[in-house]
C-alpha cells in the first residue's frame, strides 16, 4: 500500500509499505480523508517528537475492512472518526475521563502508525477505551477529518470557561483560530474580535462572524478591545498560535478574573516576560489546553453536523501519491488547511 513515512525533519516520503492485518482486538480501516494540522508541521520543523519511521496522520476517517477478533459495537463497512489517543485507562488522569493527559500516552501519528497511508491498524486500546466514533451520516468524510481540532478547540472554549453572551479575543486566524471562532459563535459568543497580520485570513474571519477584526501591525490591540468593552476587557483570550510575543497582548486585553489560554503549541525552550502583579492584582486565570477529552471528541463530530461553514477550512486536497504536497501547502501557508483523499 502507498503511505508517507517520516524520516526525520524535512524528511516525508511516499512509499510502498506492507499492509497491516488485524489481530484481535484491532480494526483495519480503508482510509477516506486524512488532515494535515500545525503539529504535523511542527513535526516536519523539528520543533516536535515523532517517531522516525513512523507513518504521520492524526485527523482521520475511514471505513472498516476488518475487525478483529474480539471486537465488538463496530461492524465492517461502518464509517469512522478516531480519537489518536492511545491511554493505559488506569492512571490518574484516565480515571477522571482525562485520557488526553494519560501518564502513558502514545499517539498514532507520531508513535504508531497514523493515517497517511490506504489502510490503518488501529490498535485495541483505542478501540476498547471507545475512541472510535461512528460519522453521522450525511457527513462527508473530509469534514468529518476536523473532529480532532474541533475537539481540541472545544476543549480550548471550555477552558476559557466561556459562556454564552460572553466576548472573546482571538490571536490569530490560522485553521485553529478560525474554528474557534465558528464554534464560540455556535456556543453562543456575543463578541468575538480577531488579530491575525494576514490580510486574507483576516477577511476570512470577517467572512465566519467576527465581530470585530485587527490588525497589530497596524492596530493597537488593547486599545481596540477596550473600545469594544466598554473599557471592561473581553472575558478570554486564546492564542491560538504558538507566538510567545502574543502572550503579553493577551494580558493586556483581559479583564479582571477573565482567562488567557495558550493552546498553539511554542517552539522548544519559548519563554515571556510577565509582570506577576498584572495577574495577581486583576486575579487573571492563566491555563494551557492540549488535545481532548473522549468525550469532547464526540461532541465535537456532532458538532461539525451543525457548523456548515467549518467545511471551508480544508482548502487543499491531495491524493496519497501527491502526500508531500499536502505538507508544502502549510509549509507555504498556501490557504488553509490540506487533506490527503483517498
Amino acid at each position: 500500500m502507498k503511505a508517507c513515512v517520516f524520516y526525520g525533519p524535512g524528511d516525508v516520503r511516499v512509499e510502498s509499505v506492507p499492509e497491516p492485518q488485524p489481530g484481535p482486538g484491532e480494526l483495519l480501516l480503508r482510509m477516506e480523508a486524512t488532515g494535515l494540522c500545525q503539529s504535523d508541521i511542527r513535526v516536519y520543523k523539528g520543533e516536535k517528537h515523532a517517531k522516525i519511521g513512523v507513518i504521520p496522520g492524526h485527523e482521520n476517517v475511514g471505513v472498516i475492512a476488518e475487525l478483529g477478533d474480539g471486537v465488538d459495537g463496530l461492524a465492517k463497512g461502518q464509517r469512522v472518526a478516531l480519537c489518536p489517543i492511545i491511554a493505559c485507562g488506569r492512571c490518574f488522569y484516565c480515571l477522571r475521563g482525562l485520557r488526553n493527559r494519560c501518564l502513558k500516552r502514545t499517539t498514532l501519528g507520531y508513535d504508531e502508525n497514523g493515517g497517511l497511508a490506504e489502510l490503518l491498524l488501529v490498535p485495541a486500546s483505542i478501540v476498547s477505551l471507545g475512541h472510535v466514533f461512528p460519522v453521522p451520516e450525511g457527513l462527508p468524510s473530509d469534514v468529518a477529518t476536523l473532529t480532532e481540532p474541533l475537539a481540541c478547540v472545544l476543549n480550548s472554549l471550555e477552558a476559557c470557561r466561556l459562556t454564552p453572551g460572553g466576548s472573546l479575543l482571538l490571536l490569530g486566524a490560522g485553521p485553529m483560530g478560525l474554528l474557534h471562532l465558528m464554534l464560540a459563535r455556535a456556543l453562543g459568543a456575543a463578541t468575538v474580535i480577531v488579530s491575525e497580520v494576514n490580510e486574507d485570513r483576516l477577511q476570512q474571519a470577517k467572512r465566519f462572524g467576527a465581530s470585530l477584526t485587527l490588525d497589530p501591525a497596524r492596530d493597537d490591540i488593547q486599545s481596540a478591545v477596550l473600545e469594544a468593552s466598554d473599557g471592561l476587557g473581553v472575558d478570554a483570550v486564546v492564542v491560538t498560535t504558538g507566538v510567545p510575543a502574543l502572550v503579553e497582548p493577551a494580558l493586556a486585553a483581559v479583564r479582571r478574573q477573565g482567562t488567557v489560554n495558550l493552546f498553539g503549541g511554542f517552539p522548544p525552550n519559548s519563554s515571556v516576560a510577565l509582570d506577576p502583579n498584572v495577574v495577581h492584582y486583576s486575579e487573571i486565570n492563566i491555563t494551557g489546553s492540549q488535545n481532548a477529552t473522549p468525550d469532547q471528541y464526540r461532541r465535537a463530530l456532532q458538532l461539525l453536523t451543525v457548523i456548515p461553514q467549518a467545511a471551508e477550512v480544508n482548502t487543499h486536497r491531495f491524493p496519497i501519491e501527491e502526500g508531500t504536497k499536502a505538507y508544502e501547502s502549510r509549509l507555504g501557508m498556501d490557504g488553509l488547511k490540506s487533506l490527503v483523499i483517498f
